[in-house]
């Protein structure tokens, strides 16, 4: 299991609390607004934020026509499925539960590894790996009354997580040779195209002008989700294994819960503090140092061949 870059972690650290707290931003985003109506702005705003980064940067716009149907493919997986579920599990759920149904994905990500890609999983990546399920399930335990009357939505927020472990693996080996930000701005483009057809089509009855609140979480969705997270997650998941990048960001749905709660009054269990001991259990199976190997191990396992 590699270890992160310091790199890595300098932009892991914002991109988890950017992430974990907009769970419940989004929740009071939608409270009295159409979600996808929500995503729709937030993508279209954050768009131009998203492509200033590239013009600043002297990034490329362009890929080449040859790969249009991988881009294509890659923002089905990563952002369309992913972005129009989840908030409308956002609408129907708890904050803090949608974030934890939505970060299952790791357990997805590793079957689909095995699977498809033949991945072999090390030992500290199947402690990570179980870790997650025992938290994800804890974390769920006093829901399964709620849920069990919403099971449309919760079906919704699990495709979305498996969807997106899909994504995670196809952007990980994906055969496009442009930067990351290039494919960030264009698989963001193509998200705002399809949610925003997907709103005037279910929504359009619904659309209003957005309150204070409302605009308040679209905003920060388009600067801070599409403007930042978003490059700076296919970044991590293109330059990191699978388990290693997903595992990682797994204190963002302990924050959801916990911010939740805090802004929210979503209430909190035991099961819910047992849960973060798990998390950071999947995140130090990543994040901790590989042990050197011994000096002169090399050569004396080449002389005894």
């Amino acid at each position: 299991m590699p270890t992160l870059s310091l790199r890595q972690i300098a932009l892991l650290v914002p991109l988890t609390i950017v992430w974990g707290i907009n769970w419940p931003v989004m929740k009071l985003g939608v409270a009295d607004y159409p979600p996808l109506a929500f995503r729709t702005l937030s993508l279209w705003l954050g768009l131009p934020v998203l492509g200033l980064a590239l013009v600043a940067m002297k990034v490329p716009f362009r890929i080449p026509r040859r790969h249009w149907p991988e881009l294509l493919w890659l923002a089905a997986t990563n952002m369309f499925v992913w972005h129009a579920c989840m908030i409308l599990a956002v609408k129907a759920l708890s904050s803090g539960r949608a974030a934890i149904l939505g970060y299952t994905m790791p357990v997805f990500s590793a079957v689909i590894g095995a699977v498809l890609f033949s991945a072999v999983l090390t030992r500290r990546g199947w402690v990570g790996v179980s870790a997650c399920s025992l938290g994800v399930a804890l974390l769920l335990w006093h829901e399964f009354t709620h849920l069990a009357g919403r099971p449309g939505y919760v079906a919704l927020a699990l495709m979305a997580a498996a969807t997106w472990a899909l994504g995670t693996q196809l952007l990980r080996h994906t055969r496009i040779d442009v930067p990351t930000l290039t494919l960030s701005f264009w698989m963001t483009a193509l998200t705002a195209v399809v949610v925003t057809l997907l709103t005037a089509m279910f929504e359009r009855p619904q659309w209003h002008a957005p309150d204070r609140a409302a605009w308040g979480a679209i905003l920060f969705n388009a600067v801070l989700i599409f403007g930042f997270a978003h490059a700076t997650w296919f970044y991590l998941a293109r330059g990191l294994p699978p388990v290693a990048s997903t595992l990682s960001v797994m204190l963002i749905p302990v924050l959801g819960v916990f911010s939740g709660a805090v802004w929210l009054g979503e209430t909190i269990y035991w099961q819910d503090w047992a849960a973060v001991a798990l998390m950071m259990v999947a995140i130090v199976s990543v994040l901790w140092p590989a042990r050197a190997e011994a000096p002169g191990s090399g050569a004396q396992a080449t002389s005894s061949t």
